[in-house]
């Protein structure tokens, strides 16, 4: 499914659909610490109700499952659901292939709400009530993010240099540390309880980064085949001659909190 965004790639369509297998292979990589930040404010445990918006293949859910919570996932891409469902075999995990701004669920379904990269893509005036309603009174609104550091880091730098040449419209990359930033559509039925952002070094091998940025918007979401295997001989090329069989790559992750006002 073709997606456009005036904003998002100066308008250049992309299908993660295309790139999920590589996804689900590949970009199941966030710390233990990532979790942690989540579960130290007493988020998505215990038996609380979570709905994970824009869940790809699933890999807030599935590496969440065991701290107890009721879990449903939800993403536009049916191809990245279905893969979603193939890694949860055996977890109760409930999953939907719908945007967001089409979901339909009870008042007061949920306890939480996460969203981790995807936020940018939603139309805000539509999900800032949606998912107020979807909440129950004082439920939470979670946004989380992750990204490379190419100004801090080498190979970072060097892989989104080779990603620019062959999608100079990709606007995923330049990434500094910065705080979530909360669309004022939110206030109508949110407050923001807590903001935080930290750095965090990523382990990979050449294999594993390699798949991580093919499985990115600017280039398996979007590129042709031939440009696609262009890419990927260049940036296998570039990580055998300037990376370490295996490395780590400095990244910042960020959370924001909101709260559902009680009235």
């Amino acid at each position: 499914m073709d997606i456009t965004k005036r904003d998002i790639d100066n308008g250049r369509a992309f299908d993660w659909g295309r790139t999920s297998e590589d996804y689900a292979r590949y970009r199941d990589i966030y710390p233990q610490e990532f979790y942690d930040r989540i579960l130290c404010r007493g988020l998505c445990s215990d038996g609380q109700r979570v709905l994970d918006i824009g869940t790809g293949t699933g890999v807030i859910p599935r590496n969440m499952y065991r701290y107890g919570a009721k879990w449903t996932g939800s993403d536009i891409s049916a191809e990245q659901i279905e893969q979603a469902r193939r890694l949860s075999d055996g977890m109760d995990i409930d999953y939907y292939a719908l945007p967001a701004e089409k979901l339909s669920f009870p008042d007061g379904t949920f306890d939480v709400i996460t969203a981790c990269q995807c936020m940018w893509y939603f139309d805000h005036s539509v999900t800032a009530p949606l998912f107020g309603r979807l909440l129950r009174e004082g439920g939470r609104l979670l946004f989380l993010y992750m990204a490379w550091l190419p100004f801090e880091d080498s190979i970072a730098a060097a892989s989104e240099e080779i990603v620019l040449k062959y999608s100079p419209e990709w606007s995923g990359g330049r990434e500094t540390v910065h705080p979530i930033v909360i669309p004022e559509e939110y206030n109508d039925c949110f407050e923001l309880v807590n903001r935080e952002e930290y750095r965090l070094k990523v382990h990979f091998t050449r294999e594993s980064w390699n798949g991580r940025m093919k499985a990115c918007r600017g280039v398996g979401a979007t590129l042709p085949p031939e440009r696609l295997a262009e890419w990927e001989e260049e940036h296998t090329k570039m990580l055998e001659k300037t990376a370490p069989p295996e490395f780590d790559v400095k990244h910042y992750a960020a959370i924001a909190e909101l709260k559902k006002y009680t009235r």
